[in-house]
């Protein structure tokens, strides 16, 4: 993994060679399209995608940095760009990390929680 070096200033945009390289390296299950990092979470259905809105929404909501979304019955594409910037800054890269961790999170192993079960009834969202 590389190691990044953060913008002299948090509005400050990178280019898209340097997005693309740090989505490889950071955030493999999102990409770079038509200005924005983009992430689409596929769930099993209606009640699984207002989920995975809500923390997106909570998240975004505590950054006070703030995403567009394409809602559908089962999936939410989360599409992150800084708007006063113009561009993809560390802000979008820092929220964008912290939603695929919470979004993407399961118990580890020896964990006490024992996790949604491997049944189609309970799954809720198709991990990658």
């Amino acid at each position: 993994m590389t190691q990044w070096r953060r913008k002299t200033s948090a509005d400050e945009v990178y280019t898209a060679e340097e997005v693309e390289a740090r989505l490889k390296d950071e955030l493999p299950h999102w990409y770079f399209e038509d200005g924005w990092i983009r992430r689409k979470y596929k769930t099993t259905g209606w009640k699984a995608t207002l989920m995975v809105v809500n923390t997106v929404g909570h998240l975004a909501e505590a950054a006070w940095h703030h995403p567009d979304l394409n809602v559908s019955y089962a999936f939410v594409t989360v599409k992150l760009m800084n708007h006063a910037a113009k561009g993809i800054t560390d802000k979008d890269f820092a929220l964008a990390a912290k939603i695929e961790e919470v979004v993407a999170w399961r118990p580890g192993e020896g964990s006490p929680l024992e996790g949604t079960p491997d049944d189609p009834r309970f799954k809720y969202l198709k991990y990658d």
